[in-house]
């Protein structure tokens, strides 16, 4: 039987990170002339964190690190997830020969698993199917595979990209924050939107000085860097970058930038 869950219903858990923050030490290694042993000793400092996050020089954010688990996500969404290389994933392998106990469960908009369409068959007749029935067609194939004999590895090449992933994500939060100025954007695809969102949650809450302030560009900048690609949700509410330096040189704010040759030496 297909088992089948709609995108948006996909759950995070944060499996490690939060509680004792390592940014404001790995801060104080590199500007104090204090002994090791004292400068592990010192107490949390909230302002060092504030500081760094508010100077853009994150390299001490990489210190803390966060885990993450994840199920009821799709391939599409695994997809898009791993172009954000500083970060380590641990995939749910789709190799592993389980004698055909693997589950067939998939991941997918309702509209796409209601949807009907007229399809040809192979002898020229014709018929109706679902999205659903489509992907119900795809797992009996599977398991008539299964039952003839044919390795796992091989059977996976025609799982549909609705195929549900489950993974364990570790990123710090320099990557984190990254990672959700774009995929919380609202022009990110909306499941790794959903993902991006429910971590980013989880993230405010376990460690709130280092995520108070983010989330989507705008938030993390004050402006969309998109542009002339801004959302349309968002247009005339949010500002863009190019409107903001359009503000910015007509209050004389703005000088000209600098000659390419200005700091040259003599």
């Amino acid at each position: 039987m297909l088992e089948e869950n709609y995108t948006g219903n996909g759950k995070v858990l944060l499996l490690a990170g939060g509680g004792r923050i390592y940014t404001d030490l790995a801060a104080r290694f590199v500007r104090s002339e204090r002994r090791l042993e004292d400068i592990a000793a010192s107490p949390y400092s909230r302002q060092i964190v504030k500081n760094i996050l508010s100077s853009g020089h994150r390299a001490a954010l990489e210190f803390d690190f966060f885990l993450f688990g994840v199920e009821g996500y799709s391939r599409v969404t695994e997809t898009q997830l791993v172009r954000k290389r500083l970060a380590s994933y641990l995939i749910k392998s789709g190799r592993a020969e389980l004698n055909g106990k693997r589950r067939f469960s998939v991941v997918y908009p309702r509209e796409v698993a209601e949807f009907s369409a007229s399809v040809t068959l192979p002898d020229g007749g014709t018929a109706t199917l679902s999205g659903r029935e489509l992907a119900d067609l795809t797992r009996q194939w599977y398991a008539a595979g299964l039952e003839a004999g044919l390795p796992e590895e091989n059977l996976r090449y025609l799982k549909p990209q609705a195929t549900e992933f489950k993974a364990i994500i570790g990123m710090n939060a320099h990557a984190l924050l990254d990672w959700f100025a774009i995929r919380c954007c609202r022009n990110a695809q909306h499941e790794i939107r959903d993902l991006a969102w429910k971590m980013l949650r989880l993230c405010r809450q376990a460690a709130p000085d280092l995520f108070e302030g983010a989330g989507p560009n705008c938030v993390q900048l004050g402006y969309c860097p998109e542009n002339g690609l801004q959302n349309a949700r968002c247009k005339g509410r949010i500002i863009t970058k190019d409107e903001a330096l359009t503000v910015l040189r007509q209050n004389g704010q703005l000088k000209n930038p600098p000659r390419e040759n200005e700091f040259e030496q003599e």
